[in-house]
């Protein structure tokens, strides 16, 4: 437990991806079998310690410390893993390192496993008495499941594919058919075993992605090259469908299906779609546009909601009947990567659509529809209709090589993508600050940046302060997101956790943007407001200096 324990200290205190990475994977090499593996998966997410739950914690804590004094400590801290590892009055505090009693993290995940609900709380409770604070720390984030580290489950893939000296590429492609302790997973990394086959139905195909389209490419764009779609405002998915097991999954792999289960339900294929994720309401709701079809003109059943409709959404486990009526999802399907058990990432993208056509006319069209191509005889029509796009759900455009295969990654060349003009980025939120008024009891003022210097080691610089934009849930999701991911203090303000693999996105919009001498920038923001949050989109894909120094020409 110790050394899981260090190793979460110091992923916290190192700041740059390229650390974290090292960090993990010399870890991975150090620590035996099955311990490694268990620390993977409380990394990635992999554990569901069902035998202790937070409110239990807090019970332990009150029957050791004044329940009022306990409530501060923990307001102030604002973790409540942080809270009780600090304040936990052990006898053997300043003793715990070198312990020969001290748990491993294979005895605490194994026991907790086995342990019943009123078991579970006098485990924790007696290691607890056992472990110094940092043991304690790492003790309390495993069973409460948030570690907050930094560190994304992607990321921790990465590190196991540096480890192995393979592509990641093939761990993502396995991931969803292995389970802890990984112990055949680490066998073939590490040349003792060959590569597992995944025995998993429906596993997650890694995703290929899009360059943003700058002007040295304009001259490339050609439709005899390249095929023109709307940039629809929802969030990448892919939905996979085999041997009857379905599942939904994010662009970074995390199956999300429990959050979705009415798109679920009409899943009645077997293959894998690659799309874009909204809400869609039979056309007797008003106020949202209608959705397009393939060919021809707008579709008359369906219309799109916005992204503030498909924010109800997101992050939830489960979601209830009444919030699955209100705010119905509908995939707007771009490329078909398998269908049947037929890999097709490997065809031209000219002949996936064409296939694409087809799969999804047998597809239930409340349901499922295809991103419209975009007709245009030159290069002035695409800039023309990205100016004025026929839905405000709609934030640009995507460019594709008709002859371009399914490439996981960012390859430059194949898919551009080309946003609207102007201001709209995405930062960082980088400081907190408490409210006036009504709003003195939340964090509501932010600071926000961008990143700047070289790709493999990037910082943030701030670019801009907002303290609108957001509604009042918004607001307590924000003011709760800021308090679990303080890192320090300065009176009034909070500095919250902002890392390349570690960070809320904000979409901010503007309405002018300036030099200034007076900004570590060198860039004003005009009125800056939050547009959405990007609960969805990593942080190291937020925007760049540069991108701002772009707009002032």
């Amino acid at each position: 437990m110790q050394r899981f324990a260090e190793l979460l200290d110091r992923l916290v205190l190192t700041p740059s991806r390229n650390g974290k990475l090292k960090l993990m994977a010399d870890y991975f090499r150090a620590v035996p079998d099955p311990e490694r593996g268990y620390a993977l998966a409380a990394i990635t997410g992999g554990l569901d310690i069902r035998s202790v739950k937070p409110a239990m914690l807090r019970a332990l804590m009150v029957e050791r410390m004044d329940e009022v004094l306990f409530g501060y400590s923990y307001d102030y801290v604002g973790d409540l893993a942080e809270t009780i590892a600090l304040v936990w009055p052990s006898p053997h505090d300043g003793e715990a390192r070198g312990r020969n009693d001290v748990p491993t993290l294979a005895d605490v995940v194994t026991e907790l496993d086995a342990a019943t609900r009123a078991e579970g709380p006098r485990l924790v409770e007696e290691w607890l008495d056992r472990l110094d604070s940092s043991g304690r720390y790492a003790l309390l984030k495993l069973v409460t499941g948030g570690l907050r580290i930094g560190v994304s489950s992607r990321l921790a893939k990465q590190a196991l594919a540096d480890f192995g000296e393979t592509d990641i590429t093939g761990i993502e492609e396995l991931w969803h058919g292995l389970s802890p302790p990984y112990e055949m997973l680490f066998a073939w990394l590490e040349g003792r075993a060959e590569k597992p086959v995944s025995a998993a139905a429906s596993p997650f195909r890694p995703v290929m992605l899009s360059q943003p389209l700058e002007e040295p490419d304009y001259g490339r764009i050609t439709a005899a090259d390249y095929a023109a779609e709307w940039k629809w405002d929802g969030i990448r998915v892919q939905a996979t469908v085999e041997r009857g097991v379905r599942r939904l999954y994010s662009r970074t792999g995390d199956d999300i299906s429990g959050a979705f289960p009415d798109l679920l339900d009409v899943m009645t294929f077997e293959g894998s779609l690659d799309g874009e994720l909204l809400v869609a309401r039979p056309s007797s709701a008003k106020g949202a546009p209608k959705v397009a079809a393939h060919e021809g003109p707008p579709r008359d059943d369906i219309v799109v909601g916005t992204f503030s409709d498909l924010q109800q959404r997101l992050n939830r486990k489960a979601v209830s009947a009444a919030v699955m009526k209100k705010h119905p999802v509908f995939m707007r399907t771009y490329d078909l990567l398998q269908d049947g058990a037929e890999d097709l990432r490997t065809l031209p993208f000219r002949e996936r659509r064409q296939r694409l056509d087809a799969f999804v006319a047998h597809l239930e069209p409340t349901r499922f529809d295809i991103s419209p191509f975009v007709a245009f005889e030159g290069f002035k029509d695409l800039a023309a209709f990205r100016r004025e796009p026929p839905h405000p759900v709609i934030e640009g455009l995507m460019l594709k090589r008709w002859d371009s295969t399914y490439v996981p990654g960012r390859p430059k060349g194949p898919w551009f993508k080309w946003k609207q003009d102007p201001h709209l980025i995405d930062a960082v939120l980088m400081y907190a600050q408490r409210g006036h008024g009504k709003r003195s009891s939340f964090y509501s003022d932010y600071t926000f940046g961008v990143w700047t210097g070289p790709e493999d080691h990037p910082e943030l610089v701030p670019v801009g302060k907002a303290y609108f934009g957001f509604t009042d849930e918004e607001l307590k999701l924000l003011d709760k997101y800021v308090r679990d991911n303080t890192t320090e203090r300065f009176g009034p303000v909070r500095s919250v956790r902002a890392e390349p693999d570690h960070g809320l996105v904000l979409e901010v919009a503007f309405e002018g943007l300036a030099r200034s001498t007076r900004h570590k920038s060198g860039v004003a923001m005009r009125f800056p407001r939050v547009s959405r949050l990007r609960w969805d989109k990593p942080a190291f894909e937020a925007d760049r200096l540069e991108t701002l120094q772009a707009m002032l020409g």
